[in-house]
């Protein structure tokens, strides 16, 4: 079987390095994973049936482009498992310390956030989480995306001296990821759209919850 698929099959089933790294704790992250996902199929579907001007291959497409950016970005957490400080996140972390465009980033990660892992280490992963939750689900995927715009921006930074490092790679995450806060990407299929037309304080901008969604989604 070709490696793509091979890769994809482990993806799913909770087998790559990743998940094994992990022991036993992998099942409970692959049914994360899995409700994320079937929740998100079960969201499109209703939007679907519900919404007529929904059903289209214009939102289609939107919605299988943000799902499978929210797969990238929970394939992603997994390497900053196990809390508080993976071995991967120390290293990637040291690397930006030492490869920033800047001095004042990395003067700002040798003095603050390496010395202090054992926080940050579960601040990244949680952020990641959110990421991945929000584009699956296509929940406030304005506000997230923004944040997710600022956390792709700083890799940028942060590794543009990495000979090994590819900086458009974050550059084009970055630029995704403004494109679906700019598009508000959880109204094609996602939980925004479903909020926006069946819950009359979102539908409505009314309340903190309701201006909150309105405006985040």
């Amino acid at each position: 079987m070709p490696k793509i698929f091979t890769d994809v099959w482990q993806f799913l089933t909770g087998t790559t390095g990743d998940y094994l790294h992990q022991g036993n704790w992998r099942y409970l992250t692959l049914a994360l994973f899995w409700a994320l996902l079937l929740a998100s199929i079960a969201i499109a579907f209703r939007n679907w049936q519900e919404d007529s001007e929904q059903s289209t291959g214009r939102h289609f497409g939107i919605w299988l482009v943000r799902v499978l950016i929210g797969c990238m970005w929970f394939q992603g957490m997994l390497w900053k498992l196990p809390l508080p400080v993976s071995d991967g996140l120390q290293y990637w972390t040291e690397q930006e310390s030492t490869n920033a465009a800047f001095e004042f980033h990395r003067t700002f990660l040798k003095d603050v956030v390496l010395p202090n892992m054992r926080l940050f280490g579960p601040i990244v992963f949680l952020a990641e989480l959110v990421f991945a939750g929000s584009m699956i689900l296509g929940l406030a995927v304005r506000f997230v995306g923004v944040l997710a715009v600022a956390y792709a921006l700083q890799l940028w930074l942060g590794l543009y001296g990495n000979s090994s490092e590819w900086p458009w790679t974050y550059m084009f995450l970055a630029m995704l990821m403004f494109l679906f806060a700019l598009e508000g990407a959880g109204r094609s299929l996602g939980f925004d759209a479903w909020l926006r037309r069946n819950v009359p304080a979102v539908r409505d901008g009314k309340g903190l919850i309701g201006w909150f969604f309105n405006v985040a989604g």
